[in-house]
């Protein structure tokens, strides 16, 4: 049992599948979870699967996010494209009012953005293409919050734009020794084991060195701790995590 409580979020991308490209059920992974970053349709979702969506996280009591990306379903989101700063400001503006709209239709709240894919690993580091997603966000609406990658400079740049940051970190994924997500192209950069994604977890939220790709180690302070919904261990993933929490008396909060 840890010497002082401790708390933290647990979020997941959902909401991703369409009718032509459809996930496993993720319904039973709701329960875990306090947040969830629901799919805009942009890189996946189509109406139907972002509606289901928003009903079970409103069942479930959950923070609502909206997770916009690049326009690039057949890719899933994943690759940069270079867009001008004015078409990329639309583009986002576009998909979180969309998903904004539907929520509250739905008796929900829009709490949060957090971008997707290439989208979330370009702006976290390179402010050209941040400052036009922080202005999409904040002109929909100066109360939702950013969530975006934990010690990168877009926590800076989101604070200069009078956004709240959530700072994320990822239990399923490894990080480089700068502190970035490194490449789903190299060889474990995924984490396939839940017995390795809750060792990682669980170094993340006690403040431990987590070992990177590259032989280093990093530290990484964090509000919200993100597990992927198209995982192929994702609900296992979850229920680890869960008993861990519990069997230390972590809690979860959004």
């Amino acid at each position: 049992m840890p010497s002082r409580l401790l708390r933290i979020d647990i979020n997941c991308d959902l909401g991703e599948s369409t009718h032509q490209c459809p996930l496993p059920d993720q319904a039973a992974l709701f329960p875990y979870l306090s947040s969830c970053n629901i799919a805009c349709g942009f890189h996946g979702g189509d109406p139907l699967f972002i509606e289901q969506a928003i009903r079970q996280a409103i069942a479930h009591g959950l923070r609502i996010g909206a997770h916009p990306s690049y326009p690039d379903r057949l890719n899933f989101g994943r690759k940069p494209m270079p867009l001008p700063p004015e078409r990329l400001q639309a583009e986002v503006r576009y998909q979180v009012a969309a998903l904004k709209g539907m929520v509250e239709s739905l008796g929900g709240r829009l709490s949060y953005v957090k971008p997707h894919g290439a989208l979330y690993n370009q702006m976290a580091f390179d402010e050209p293409t941040a400052r036009p997603v922080l202005a999409a966000v904040k002109e929909i609406d100066t109360d939702l919050a950013l969530m975006g990658l934990a010690g990168s400079p877009l926590q800076k740049w989101a604070a200069s734009a009078g956004l709240r940051f959530i700072a994320e970190a990822f239990a399923d994924r490894r990080y480089t020794k700068h502190g970035r997500l490194a490449s789903r192209a190299r060889e474990g950069a995924v984490l396939l084991s839940p017995e390795v994604v809750v060792e990682q977890a669980h170094r993340i939220i006690t403040g431990q060195p987590v070992a990177t790709l590259d032989g280093a180690s990093i530290t990484i302070q964090a509000d919200s701790l993100c597990l992927h919904g198209d995982h192929p261990q994702a609900i296992a993933i979850a229920q680890a995590i869960n008993t861990h929490f519990r069997r230390h008396g972590i809690q979860k909060s959004a």
